[in-house]
């Protein structure tokens, strides 16, 4: 890992397997790739956004930064399998390529619980031949409280182009409470909206996973997810919080890497609230 902060977390490598009772009594967050996160949580284990392609595999998003790359830009850390077990649910925030690909659906079982932000993705998913989607605003899945967040995957000079309103569209976060543990934010692909204000404010979570990418369309200078000012955004709102920066260094469009957000957190003397996890690796709180 790029940053630790030993007084609030420990880190385990992927061949260090954690017994039941550790599952009951300790948080694991998992960094698989790109905007993909195995949660632990409570004697439940979500997948969120697979998105499960060898690198290379498919072109490059078009209109975008680095658009000639071909996506995803570095392999899995582990097999798909590997990714896959002890899963009970799938979240998927929204339905685009680096979120929900191909691969994951093939992988996927079809009878597995999925979560998704409205009834259009539950269309598509169950169209899929998925057999459980399920629309999320507040429910509890075995033991665990799920909220849907609100955000905005651009901003608002973007969304009044109509193209790029429909390409960008929706997209939610989710929060995870139970009793006896952390409450986990986990913000999707949104900038830093009163939205993200708001939902800080009401839940006061303990965790909090932002995508972080920095990632650029043509024609405007502003992210459509958050970036390194972000990054500090969070630790100033919720000073107690836990950073847990995502969403780098496995897409085309994607301009902000974990080694120039290490650099940023160090100067901002931030380095001891923000982790940054690499692929495969397992934050455990």
């Amino acid at each position: 890992m790029l940053l630790t902060a030993a007084t609030v977390c420990t880190t385990t490598t992927q061949a260090e397997h954690r017994t039941e009772r550790d599952r009951s009594n300790v948080t694991h967050v998992q960094e698989i790739r790109n905007a993909t996160v195995k949660i632990s949580y409570a004697d439940t284990t979500f997948l969120v956004d697979p998105m499960f392609a060898p690198k290379g595999f498919y072109e490059g998003f078009t209109d975008t930064y680095r658009s000639f790359l071909r996506n995803p830009l570095v392999d899995l850390p582990m097999q798909p399998s590997a990714i896959l077990e002890g899963v009970d649910a799938v979240i998927i925030t929204h339905t685009h390529l680096d979120h929900w690909d191909g691969v994951a659906q093939d992988m996927i079982s079809k009878t597995m619980p999925i979560f998704v932000q409205n009834q259009q993705d539950q269309k598509v998913i169950l169209s899929q031949g998925f057999k459980d989607v399920r629309i999320l605003e507040q429910t509890e899945f075995q033991g665990v409280t799920l909220t849907k967040t609100n955000g905005q995957h651009g901003t608002d000079e973007m969304y009044q182009n109509p193209k790029i309103k429909m390409v960008l569209g929706e997209a939610m976060g989710v929060v995870f409470e139970a009793k006896g543990h952390e409450t986990i934010y986990l913000a999707g692909d949104t900038i830093w909206r009163p939205e993200v204000d708001e939902t800080i404010e009401k839940f006061n979570p303990d965790v909090i996973i932002l995508n972080t990418g920095n990632a650029l369309i043509d024609g405007f200078k502003a992210s459509i997810i958050m970036g390194k000012e972000d990054t500090y955004r969070a630790t100033q709102k919720a000073p107690d919080a836990k950073i847990v920066a995502v969403h780098m260094d496995a897409i085309n469009h994607m301009s902000l890497t974990r080694k120039q957000l290490a650099t940023y957190v160090k100067a901002q003397g931030i380095q001891e609230k923000v982790l940054i996890p690499l692929d495969g690796e397992t934050l455990s709180f």
